[in-house]
C-alpha cells in the first residue's frame, strides 16, 4: 500500500520514513498541514504490530495536531512521528540522538514534541542534534499537568452543558480509562472537586495508588468503557470508542485525554444518536502544545498565569462547540472539524 492510499492519509503536505542502521532507529514524520505556521507535534514510541499501523498512527494524529493548533489559537500547523519500538527495552540516547537527526533532516518544518513512551530527557538526547525540538529541561519541561488541567475544564463543560450542572463537579461519576501521567494528575483534580472515580489501567500498581490516594472504584481495563458513570474519560491509547464498545457506553458524556478516541467518524454520530456528549479529543487535550507555546522556544516566558488563562479557553470552545452542534444538529466531532477548517484553510 502507498502512502497516498492508505486510509488515513487526508492530503499530507509530507510524509518521511526515517532509518538508522547503527541504532535501529525505524520512524515515520508526517507533517499535515502548516498553513497557520510550522508543524508541531509529539514523538511517540510505540510497540506497533507492523509498519501500516505506524504509518496510521502517524498520519490519523499529525491531522489532529492541525485541527488541534487551530482551534486552540495557536500559530502552528499539524505534525506527528513515531518510533516503531518498545520504549521500556529498547530506548537509548544513542536512538534518540538519531532520531533527532531525522528531525534536523526536514529543516524545520517540523518541531518535536514530548508524547507517549518518551520523556523530558529523551528530548534533551534529541536536542543536543537539533534545534527543531521543544519541551526540553531547558523550556518547557512536562506538559503532562496542564494537558490534565485542560481536561477539567472540558469535562466542567460538558457537564454543564449535557448534565445542566453549574455547581461544580462534585458528586459527578467520573470513569478514567488510564492512569498515565495525564489520566492520574486528572484523577488528583477531579478527586479534589469531589467528584467519584472509576479506574482502571494495565498498571495495578496505578490502580491502587488511585484506590488510595482518591477512594477510587477499580475497574477491569477490559470493562471501564462501560461503567456505569456520568463522564467516561479515556486517558490511554485511541480509537477505544468503536464498533465493538460503542453500544455498551452508559456515560452521558465521553471527555478524556486520548487520541483518536473515535475509531472513525461515524461513531461521532453514533453517540450523538444516543444523546451522548462527545467532546472532540484534540480540543480538550490541546494543554500540552498550548503549555508548549507559551515557552522560550516559541518566544514566551512560560508565565503560568498567561498558560493557565489560555487553557481555561478550552472550556470556552467547547462550549461552543456544544451550542453549535445542538443548533445545527449536528454531531460534536463535525463542528469541531468544520469550525477549525474555518481557521486554518483560510489561511491558504
Amino acid at each position: 500500500m502507498t502512502v497516498f492510499a492508505a486510509p488515513d492519509y487526508d492530503g499530507h503536505e509530507h510524509v518521511s520514513f526515517g532509518y538508522d542502521p547503527e541504532t535501529g532507529l525505524r520512524a515515520v514524520i508526517a507533517i499535515h498541514n502548516t498553513n497557520l505556521g510550522p508543524a508541531v507535534g509529539g514523538c511517540r514510541m510505540w510497540s506497533y504490530t507492523n509498519d501500516q499501523a505506524a504509518l496510521s498512527d502517524a498520519l490519523r494524529l499529525s491531522r489532529g495536531m492541525t485541527y488541534k493548533s487551530a482551534l486552540a489559537g495557536l500559530p502552528f500547523g499539524g505534525g506527528k512521528s513515531v518510533i516503531i519500538g518498545d520504549a521500556k527495552t529498547e530506548k537509548t540516547a544513542q536512538l534518540m540522538q538519531a532520531m533527532g537527526r531525522f528531525v534536523e533532516s526536514l529543516g524545520g518544518r517540523y518541531v518535536a514534541a514530548e508524547d507517549i513512551g518518551m520523556k523530558v530527557s529523551d528530548m534533551d538526547e534529541m536536542a543536543k542534534v537539533t534545534k527543531h525540538v521543544t519541551g526540553t529541561s531547558a523550556t518547557s519541561g512536562n506538559p503532562s499537568p496542564f494537558t490534565a488541567y485542560g481536561v477539567l475544564r472540558g469535562i466542567e463543560a460538558a457537564v454543564e452543558h449535557r448534565l445542566q450542572r453549574n455547581d461544580g463537579l462534585a458528586g459527578t461519576r467520573v470513569a478514567i480509562q488510564g492512569l498515565g501521567a495525564v489520566g492520574f494528575d486528572l484523577a488528583r483534580r477531579l478527586h479534589e472537586k469531589g467528584a467519584r472515580l472509576h479506574v482502571a489501567d494495565i498498571n495495578t500498581e496505578a490502580v491502587a495508588k488511585a484506590v488510595d490516594m482518591f477512594d477510587a472504584t477499580p475497574v477491569n481495563a477490559g470493562e471501564i468503557h462501560a461503567a456505569d458513570v456520568d463522564v467516561f474519560s479515556p486517558c490511554a491509547l485511541g480509537a477505544l470508542i468503536n464498533d465493538d464498545t460503542i453500544d455498551a457506553v452508559q456515560a452521558k458524556i465521553v471527555a478524556g485525554s486520548a487520541n483518536n478516541q473515535l475509531s472513525n467518524d461515524s461513531h461521532g454520530t453514533a453517540l450523538a444518536a444516543r444523546g451522548i456528549l462527545y467532546a472532540p479529543d484534540y480540543v480538550i487535550n490541546a494543554g500540552g502544545i498550548i503549555e508548549i507555546a507559551h515557552g522560550p522556544d516559541f518566544g514566551g516566558t512560560h508565565d503560568d498565569a498567561e498558560i493557565y488563562a489560555h487553557l481555561d479557553r478550552i472550556h470556552d470552545t467547547l462550549a461552543e462547540i456544544f451550542q453549535r452542534a445542538d443548533v445545527e444538529n449536528a454531531p460534536t466531532n463535525r463542528i469541531a472539524d468544520t469550525m477549525a477548517e474555518e481557521r486554518f484553510q483560510l489561511s491558504v
